[in-house]
Parts: structure tokens; C-alpha cells; sequence
């Protein structure tokens, strides 16, 4: 049978048979190019993804110095790091960090390498520190004023007391701080009545250094860092009370004078802050000693009534400024002191805190525990 002889509707379903399978031909071929496609750039994608998850260039330990600032989110970090060249790709990082659950890093002035893989680099931006052996550390105990820092860097680097502090005070130096860290250094240690202005605004804290021999402003910005760091998660706590940083380094530097173990900090905040309550004066011992500007194993009646600003048994509330360098124990007090009614109290010859909520029973305990009186 030819052709033209086959029924009309055997043709068309001959016909329908010869479309379908070429549209089957050109669904497989499409799909076939579609998922080869698909392949290679999944293939793409991965091997450009591994390749920035590693460093970027295992084989350059340059230094490149990247500046993070306060406040700084995951987003600007990677950024950042992309533009200065440590990293390839700042999504890639940002995606990361991000899948690891990595996202408090800490704001610093960072000296950074392409040799350095994201989760070195994530380290470091965790911890404030650079993912490397320091060169040496530099201790900078709790409670010390800005003279017996300078003392502390003239012992451990080749800068001299005189030429710390003299930078400390300068002019050009306070306002640079107070443009870095806003939010931490305000006008009010311009206050006249401010002695040092940067008293209590250099962290106490033991810091690495990967240089031999760091400059005096890098010490100083490291120290700062410091207190920006330790000071930055209370910002939201002082806001709500209507106080500042400057208020809350002033008060912590008094409890870092006066305690003489970590418990106590708590109850001599409630003494402080019930006194300031009463319109009492706080009449603490140290900030007498800091406005004669010397040292003394105890403090005498004639000492207390030297005129100065900073003397506590002669002008009510807090001093103008921080008298030393407070550690973050003596912060977190300021912010969660003990509840008690206590007024008063001393320290006895063995360093044991006595406390009162009565002038009465305090005098029977200068009796009791301390052996003589002032002068």
C-alpha cells in the first residue's frame, strides 16, 4: 500500500509518531547541554569558592594593615578586608564567617597577610589580635595613673616615662582620641578642672606586640583599644541611666583604689552610691592621696583638707575625673553593685574590708581594727 492509498488518520498519527520523537530528541539534547552547562559552572563556582577559602597568596607574609572601626558589621569587615587585598572575594568570606556562625569580631587596627587563611583571619578578628606569636607582652596592671604606666612602658620597650606621658597629655593626642572613639572619649575630659586628661582611659591588660620596638601612639592606641572594647557593651546601659563613659570610668577608678579584694567591689559601689544618694561626701582616701600627687602609706587628718577638686572629703559627688586606670571587674561593679544599706566602711591591717550603715558601729570598728589614729 503506497503512500496516498494509507487512510488519512494512519498518516496522522504516523506523523504525530515523528514529531513526538523529535521533540523528545530536542528535550533530551536541551537537557543534555542544560545540565552540562549546569556542570561546569557548578564546577566554576566550587573551585572558585575552595580557592577563597584559602588564603591568597600562601607565599606573601607582607603585612597589610587594615583598620576595622567600632561598630563595624560583618558585611563592612569583609568589605574592607577585600579592598586592602588580605582576602579574594568578600562574599565568599561574609558566607563563611556566616555559615560558621562567626560574627562577634572586635574593631582594632589590624596587621594582616594574604597568607593568612579565613579562619585564621576570623580569629584574629575575634580575639582583637593578630593570629601570630608576639614578639613580647607588656602587663599593665589594674589601678595604676598614667605616671606609673609610663613607668611600666619605660621598663618593657625603649620609650622613656617622660616622653609616654608627655605624649599622653598632649592636646593633638586628646583630640585624636576623642575623633577615634567618639563614643568613649568626650569633651568632658577637656573639663578645667581635669588634671590628666586621659587618666583612666588606658586599659589595664596584658597586650602583645609584634614589634621590637612599637611607637609611643601605637602603644598608646593599643591601650585605647582596650578600654573601647571593655567599655563599648555598656554604652546602652549608661545611655538608659543618663550617665557616661567618663562617669563610669570616674567611679570604677575609685572602687580599683579602694578594694583590696575582687568581692568587695560590689559592696564599696552600694557604699558610694548610697552616700551620693544621701548627699553624703564620699570622702575616699585615694582620690586625697591623687590630689597631693604622691604616694603615702596612709593619709593624714591634715591631709584631708587639702583644696583640690579631686579631694572627696571636701567636694561632694565624683571627682572631675578617673584617678587611675580601672580593670573590667571594677566596671561590671559600677553597673551591678551589691544591695545593702551600707554607709561606711575600712579596711583593717590584714586588707579585710568592715562594712556599716552606722557611724556608730563604724567608729567601734576603727577601734577594733585599726591600731592607732591619724595624725
Amino acid at each position: 500500500m503506497t503512500e496516498q492509498q494509507k487512510p488519512t488518520e494512519q498518516l496522522n498519527f504516523e506523523l504525530r509518531k515523528k514529531e513526538a520523537k523529535t521533540v523528545r530528541k530536542v528535550v533530551t539534547y536541551t537537557a543534555i547541554a542544560l545540565l552540562s552547562i549546569g556542570l561546569l559552572i557548578s564546577a566554576i563556582l566550587f573551585f572558585y569558592v575552595k580557592g577563597g577559602l584559602k588564603a591568597y597568596d600562601a607565599k606573601d607574609d607582607s603585612e597589610i594593615t587594615v583598620e576595622i572601626p567600632i561598630g563595624s558589621g560583618l558585611t563592612l569587615i569583609s568589605k574592607k578586608l577585600e579592598e586592602a587585598g588580605v582576602i579574594k572575594d568578600a562574599r565568599i568570606f561574609k558566607y563563611y564567617a556566616k555559615f560558621n556562625n562567626e560574627s562577634q569580631f572586635q574593631a582594632g587596627t589590624y596587621n594582616l597577610t594574604k597568607s593568612m587563611t579565613p579562619d585564621e583571619l576570623i580569629e584574629s578578628l575575634k580575639t582583637g589580635k593578630v593570629y601570630r606569636t608576639p614578639v613580647f607582652t607588656m602587663t599593665i596592671p589594674e589601678g595604676l595613673t598614667i605616671e606609673q604606666i609610663g613607668e611600666v612602658v619605660e621598663k618593657n620597650t625603649t620609650i622613656t616615662k617622660d616622653e609616654f606621658v608627655s605624649y599622653v597629655n598632649n592636646p593633638e593626642t586628646v583630640d585624636r582620641m576623642m575623633e577615634l572613639y567618639p563614643n568613649i572619649v568626650t569633651e568632658e575630659v577637656k573639663n578645667e578642672q581635669i588634671r590628666t586628661p586621659l587618666e583612666g582611659y588606658l586599659f589595664p591588660a596584658t597586650y602583645p606586640f609584634y614589634e621590637e620596638n612599637p611607637t609611643v601612639e601605637e602603644i598608646v592606641l593599643t591601650m585605647m583599644e582596650g578600654t573601647a572594647m571593655n567599655v563599648t557593651p555598656y554604652l546602652d546601659y549608661l545611655e538608659s541611666k543618663g550617665k557616661t563613659v567618663h562617669w563610669l570610668l570616674t567611679f570604677a577608678s575609685l572602687l580599683e583604689r579602694e578594694a583590696t579584694a575582687a568581692a568587695d567591689r560590689e559592696s564599696i559601689a552600694s557604699v558610694f552610691y548610697n552616700r551620693l544618694e544621701a548627699d553624703m561626701p564620699l570622702q575616699t582616701d585615694p582620690t586625697v592621696l591623687y590630689a597631693l600627687g604622691e604616694h603615702k602609706d596612709r593619709v593624714l587628718y591634715k591631709d584631708l583638707e587639702v583644696q583640690n577638686p579631686y579631694n572627696t572629703y571636701q567636694n561632694k559627688g565624683l571627682p572631675p575625673g578617673p584617678i587611675a586606670a580601672p580593670g573590667r571587674s571594677s566596671i561590671e561593679a559600677v553597673t551591678d553593685p551589691a544591695d545593702t544599706n551600707y554607709l561606711y566602711f575600712l579596711a583593717d591591717k590584714d586588707g579585710n574590708n568592715h562594712f556599716t550603715d552606722s557611724y556608730e558601729q563604724h567608729l567601734i570598728n576603727r577601734d577594733k581594727y585599726i591600731t592607732g589614729t591619724k595624725e
